[in-house]
């Protein structure tokens, strides 16, 4: 038996012991599912904080991460076998989000010493929430035409400007910010640095923005006149577009594996709503072309969880590739693919919002649907990911512009 098989035998049996009975099957276990901790935080599953509390025992909310930031100090590798068992069985990770998903990672390459020590503990023992503060109004798909200044006065940065789409800005306690420290730089990337924010600063502001589907973690951020410590700056002055790439890369991968969740699961939920909405109890659906539907999306399905392997395994470093931009288009769209399918089957069904003759499950269906109309937006449009595919992973020429 190999070092990593006698470990994963040990995963195993450590994670089936510890983990909460009621949390088995609740979970697909991706990076954004889990306690998500921070100052404001309400949990009131007894479960899930006694999770969280075995999990920042053993080092296991971050294994990777050195024991002095609150790690285990185990390999990527020991890592993904963590991950993969606590999948196998459908427990939400012990600690989640983008602390630990996009910001830490990044942290840990390019952060100082001190900056490592403040936050990378707080992030593994979930007590500290991160959101990201990249888009603007004028600077989308376009990020490095984003104009959030920050001018140095002494010791500090003078904020002031605008964010939009920081994801659970309201419940978060700091945020990781692009600004623009050289206006007068001979290119847009140039300029650019990656500054920290307590949200509690005097001169921020977070208003929630409406969603279509009825629910939203959408927020703008605003900054008028916002004191930051130089200390806040993450790596050098004018040189955070790299950061901010990297950051991209990990942000791309913890989407697409987050949809992915447990293998197999969008055809099993297909086809639990097909039995529900045709009312079929048992044997096969009779529908020959709905089967084809469901057995092609089972399929690329499979075939998705496959590519998830095969990058991770041939990733050598924490810092995703520009393979992550596949992962990102292919598990965006195949969610899409998953709740289209979904509202075609059910019909009718799937025109409820609210009131009678719709029960909640359906009615949520249809909010989730509404919802996944993002994900090709989101974290990098489909468009920009199969540019970057094209030029950084394929070698194609750039087209004309």
């Amino acid at each position: 038996m190999s070092g990593l098989e006698a470990f994963r035998k040990e995963a195993r049996a450590w994670i089936r012991e510890n983990a909460p009975r009621p949390l088995w099957g609740t979970s697909g276990s991706g990076p954004f599912e889990g306690y998500f901790g921070g100052r404001k935080c309400e949990e009131r599953d007894l479960d899930l904080l006694l999770w969280r509390d075995r999990g920042i025992e053993k080092g296991w909310t971050a294994p990777s991460w050195s024991k002095e930031y609150g790690g285990a100090g185990l390999s990527r590798a020991q890592e993904d076998v963590i991950h993969s068992e606590m999948k196998a069985i459908g427990v939400p990770r012990p600690v989640a989000g983008q602390g630990l998903a996009m910001f830490g990672p990044v942290l840990l390459e390019y952060g100082t010493h001190a900056q490592k020590l403040e936050h990378l503990p707080k992030i593994a023992r979930g007590e500290v929430r991160w959101c990201q503060g990249y888009s603007e109004p004028n600077a989308g798909s376009d990020l490095a035409n984003l104009q959030l200044k920050a001018e140095r006065d002494g010791d500090w940065y003078v904020l002031n400007g605008q964010k939009i789409w920081t994801s659970h800005a309201h419940l978060s306690d700091w945020i990781y910010c692009l600004v623009r420290t050289d206006p007068s730089a001979r290119k847009k990337q140039l300029g650019i640095s990656v500054v920290l924010a307590d949200l509690e600063t005097p001169g921020i502001t977070v208003r929630r923005i409406d969603l279509i589907s009825g629910y939203s973690p959408f927020c703008e951020t605003f900054f008028d006149d916002v004191r930051v410590p130089v200390g806040n700056l993450v790596g050098k002055e004018n040189e955070g577009w790299t950061i901010a790439k990297a950051i991209l890369g990990h942000e791309r991968s913890s989407i697409g594996r987050s949809i992915a969740r447990q293998p197999g699961s969008a055809q099993r939920e297909v086809v639990a709503r097909a039995r529900k909405h045709l009312g079929i109890t048992k044997g096969a659906i009779a529908d020959p072309l709905l089967r084809d539907e469901i057995a092609a999306l089972g399929m690329r399905e499979e075939a998705f969880h496959l590519t998830l392997a095969r990058i991770q395994q041939s990733a050598e470093s924490g810092t995703p590739g520009p393979e992550g931009s596949v992962t990102k288009i292919v598990g965006s769209e195949l969610k899409q693919q998953r709740y289209e399918l979904g509202m075609k089957i059910a019909g009718m069904q799937g025109l409820g919002w609210e009131g009678p003759g719709f029960d909640e499950d359906d009615l949520q269906y249809t909010r989730e649907w509404l919802r996944s109309r993002a994900t090709t937006i989101e974290g990098g449009s489909s468009e920009i990911q199969k540019n970057i595919v094209s030029k950084h992973v394929l070698g194609l020429p750039e087209g004309k512009k």
